[in-house]
């Protein structure tokens, strides 16, 4: 029996996905915890709506991630700390920091999507990596001058 599944079940598949199960699993247990459906014309027509849409959202999420990039590459984050000698920093700049500069700018990032193997130390400009969309990532320049 063929059945649409509807959450991702072990062994079978994932969500949305068409499988070939035994009638008496899927009726006893499937169809019985609304995990799947029966894979009639009208519900397979519904899921390919359904992933057709899914895609379009996908590929308009795609497109602002593009433009928020152009739009993060083109500004400076200038931020300010206490530095000794040499232009050695007094602790660091975090990601906590650059997020809350860039906010300040009117462009939400998450402190997560800032990608620095470790926090900056020394004052000048430094190229950070911040991945917006898992196929879009923008590299912003962060200038730390002494305060």
């Amino acid at each position: 029996m063929k059945v649409i599944l509807k959450q991702d079940v072990k062994g079978q598949g994932k969500k949305g996905e068409v499988a070939d199960v035994s009638e008496g699993y899927a009726r006893n247990y499937l169809l019985k915890k609304n995990l799947a459906v029966e894979a009639s014309k009208g519900n397979l027509r519904d899921l390919e709506a359904t992933q057709k849409k899914q895609k379009e959202r996908e590929q308009e999420e795609l497109e602002q991630a593009k433009k928020f990039k152009e739009q993060l590459e083109k500004t400076d984050v200038e931020l300010t700390a206490k530095a000794g000698e040499g232009g050695r920093l007094f602790g660091a700049v975090s990601t906590k920091q650059i997020a809350e500069k860039l906010k300040s700018m009117n462009m939400k990032v998450d402190k997560r999507k800032i990608e620095i193997d470790q926090p900056i130390r020394s004052l000048g400009y430094t190229k950070v990596p911040i991945k917006i969309h898992p196929e879009v990532t923008a590299v912003v320049n962060v200038h730390v001058t002494e305060e």
